[in-house]
């Protein structure tokens, strides 16, 4: 398909980009100096693509690539804890074949879910600067634009959510009508076929305070399951 041959051009494009000095050096130095526990391996050390494909109906935006996580691994949101809740949530729910994500050749596989994020290097402190998140927008916004069966956007995070909401209207050429405020669990119609679910970033600041339970974060991937299946239902009520 076009679709999947120009999305696959723009993952390698992310993955030799070099526009953020400051994001190129931590980055890299990371992956030289490393840490204790992962000593022996090998780090990524690039900006990450995104995780799935183009043709996927539940779309996930998070943040950034972890330091030791997947500027390591290579994948995001694989080998860190933030990577432990959402991979689970997803196998709960039928979006990935299995609960852990450990390296790029751990077997798994996602089911219609396209992983993505604001920005494709680990930055310092988990905290981007403006110009960086700038600098990263157009690789979302083409994301967007092949992503063409896309019914639900889940952004974890009001970076993310902020990150979405200006990336929506050039991407689809539609206004969002609404004024959304993020929250978690917060749902929005975006269009006859996209809805919007925001829900907070499974971080350890998060999860370890009880800011975010693993009860509320099932509740996000619930909904979804809810929606697609929903709109799979009426898809095929109107068929002839």
């Amino acid at each position: 398909m076009e679709s999947e041959s120009e999305f696959r051009e723009l993952e390698q494009q992310i993955v030799q980009c070099r526009k953020c000095q400051r994001l190129v050096e931590w980055r890299e130095r990371v992956a030289r100096e490393k840490v204790r526990r992962f000593k022996s391996e090998e780090y990524w050390g690039r900006p990450l693509p995104a995780f799935g494909g183009p043709d996927a109906a539940l779309i996930i935006i998070g943040l950034a690539p972890a330091a030791h996580g997947g500027n390591r691994t290579g994948r995001l949101f694989t080998g860190d804890r933030s990577g432990e809740w959402l991979y689970d949530a997803l196998y709960k729910f039928g979006f990935a074949n299995q609960p852990m994500a450990t390296g790029l050749n751990d077997g798994l596989i996602l089911d219609n879910c396209l992983i993505t994020a604001v920005l494709r290097c680990a930055p310092p402190d988990n905290k981007p600067l403006p110009e960086e998140i700038a600098n990263c927008r157009n690789y979302l916004l083409q994301e967007f634009r092949l992503a063409l069966n896309a019914r639900i956007v889940i952004v974890l995070g009001q970076i993310a959510f902020r990150a979405f909401l200006k990336t929506w209207p050039e991407a689809s050429g539609q206004l969002v009508n609404q004024s959304p405020k993020f929250s978690h669990g917060g749902e929005w119609a975006l269009s006859e076929h996209v809805t919007l679910i925001s829900s907070y970033h499974p971080s350890q600041q998060n999860t370890q305070t009880g800011k975010l339970t693993r009860p509320m974060f099932y509740g996000i991937f619930r909904r979804a399951r809810q929606v697609l299946d929903k709109s799979k239902y009426i898809q095929h009520k109107g068929q002839p």
